[in-house]
């Protein structure tokens, strides 16, 4: 590689890590900004595309990070209702998200891509909560990470057995339950 293209690389990384670090600084702020302290503390707020928009720059910045592709016919949108610690779900609109999209990268690349969002998302606040090298379809590669400030998750790792299905590398996020923007919380 010429010298030319290998800074235009390096600065393209770089770029991307800046990126990433501002997405989840800034994405994961709630409207609130509320750290949920007892069963009727307020909720942080957030409207379920603002979530969902979060979601998607979150995986393809991580993506962008470990440079992998992503394959938008994988991705999936799960929102569920938020369950209390005594089994009781509210009626007032509070939901989380989960969302995930898959990755072709090889589960030879899998070791590589985890060891880099390791590397780079404690000083972004996240605190790694899980992490395995890839050895085998059995113990395949892992990251999980959670942000200390609002408590969004942000997981990566192998996908698939590798016998009836591919392997591939998923990129996915998890929110905390999230009240929408002009709903009035439930209180217990």
């Amino acid at each position: 590689m010429n010298p030319v293209a290998r800074g235009l690389k390096v600065a393209g990384r770089a770029t991307a890590a800046i990126s990433f670090a501002l997405l989840l600084v800034a994405g994961c702020a709630s409207q609130d900004d509320a750290s949920p302290k007892g069963v009727n503390s307020p909720l942080p707020r957030k409207a379920r595309e603002d979530a969902l928009r979060w979601a998607k720059d979150t995986t393809a910045s991580m993506a962008e990070l470990t440079g992998a592709e992503l394959l938008p016919d994988t991705a999936k949108t799960v929102y569920e209702p938020c369950v209390g610690e005594n089994d009781e779900v509210a009626k007032d609109g509070r939901y989380t998200l989960f969302y995930y999209v898959n990755s072709p990268a090889p589960a030879t690349e899998h070791t590589r891509m985890v060891r880099k969002l390791r590397s780079q998302l404690p000083s972004q606040g996240y605190e790694v909560t899980s992490y395995r090298e890839f050895k085998s379809a059995y113990a395949s590669a892992v990251f999980r990470a959670r942000n200390k400030k609002n408590d969004y998750r942000v997981e990566a790792g192998t996908v698939g057995s590798g016998k009836t299905k591919p392997q591939r590398f998923s990129f996915a996020v998890r929110t905390p339950c999230l009240l929408p923007p002009g709903a009035e919380q439930q209180k217990f």
